[in-house]
């Protein structure tokens, strides 16, 4: 495994956080919405991905 791999698995940070929270934070711009969505990581990806118009369909 990479060194940078390791080193983000080791904080905790995966590639479905990052991009709930910038999700979260774009809509919100709440700290605290930006955390929950961050903790749900892929499921908040995913509804919001379900939910928008075009969403997963272009």
């Amino acid at each position: 495994m990479s060194d940078h791999r390791a080193t983000a698995a080791q904080a905790g940070i995966g590639l479905g956080s990052a991009i709930a929270v910038a999700i979260s934070w774009s809509l919100h711009q709440s700290i605290i919405w930006a955390i929950v969505h961050g903790f749900f990581g892929w499921f908040y990806v995913i509804w919001h991905a379900v939910t928008r118009p075009g969403g997963i369909t272009g």
